[in-house]
């Protein structure tokens, strides 16, 4: 997949809009997973000399480089104008209502991703209309202006913060409890290919990836750090930024089992 960065604009209002009725189509579901990729490329990058293990064990992801384990127990991220964009369209620009662009939230929304042994957690679903779609566009969103005022009322702890991961971090035996935030505010953009199809009277499922498991790796890739060194401020904030937003992705997934369905392999 390919991905775009761009900065965030104005928060709009919280509102769920669903596809236009009048329309026939099929039923659209957008899911999270933390799941690592299935591609040879991915296998080599994790679980080999030099590089972390991800496993996950109850309700927890542990992620394992040499003696230094990061046991993450909690995700969550707030999104902000998730929609698809239809081939034929340029851009969707956050227009209200625009037929060209299925809005699955206007948000702010608070996502847990799922850990442990759960595959994918679905958002929500819509009615889409029928056709192809191949861009799912959306923002990490750091509330913090007078708009997000009711959200930061409900969820206080995101005043200011776009993400927030909690854990273990343990270095040659030595444990301590962390909590990361991030006030990452960046539109993405991530191409669909191929194109998601909607089909009428069909439910379509698009997976959204954040591979947390390359998160939390110093600057050369050859270590594990402690999430805490990348809060504001501290001296990984700008490696891990950068990583979380490489580590973005999204996909057909009708399965539900946090893998691109056009690239697995059949049996």
């Amino acid at each position: 997949m390919h991905r775009k960065f761009l900065s965030v604009g104005a928060p709009l209002v919280a509102a769920l809009l669903v596809g236009c009725s009048d329309n026939q189509g099929g039923r659209l579901s957008l899911a999270l997973t933390s799941s690592r990729p299935l591609s040879p490329a991915a296998s080599a990058a994790f679980g080999s000399a030099g590089s972390p293990s991800v496993v996950t064990a109850g309700d927890t992801t542990v992620i394992a480089m040499g003696s230094d384990t990061i046991v993450v127990r909690s995700v969550e991220v707030v999104l902000r104008e998730i929609e698809l964009k239809r081939v034929e369209v340029a851009s969707c620009d956050s227009v209200m209502g625009n037929d060209d662009c299925e809005e699955f939230e206007v948000g702010p929304v608070l996502v847990s991703l799922p850990l442990g042994g759960a595959a994918t957690a679905t958002v929500v679903a819509v009615d889409a209309p029928a056709g192809m779609y191949d861009e799912l566009e959306f923002k990490v969103h750091k509330p913090e202006s007078s708009d997000d005022a009711a959200f930061i009322a409900a969820h206080p702890d995101f005043d200011g913060v776009a993400i927030r991961v909690t854990g273990t971090y343990s270095q040659a035996g030595s444990r301590s409890d962390f909590v990361f935030t991030s006030d990452l505010s960046a539109e993405q953009e991530v191409l669909l290919a191929p194109p998601l199809t909607v089909s009428d009277g069909v439910a379509t499922n698009v997976t959204l990836r954040l591979d947390i498991g390359s998160w939390f790796l110093n600057a050369g890739g050859t270590a594990l750090i402690n999430p805490a060194s990348a809060n504001k401020g501290q001296p990984n904030e700008s490696v891990v930024k950068d990583r979380i937003q490489a580590s973005i992705d999204a996909f057909r997934d009708d399965d539900h089992d946090g893998h691109d369905d056009d690239n697995e392999p059949h049996s």
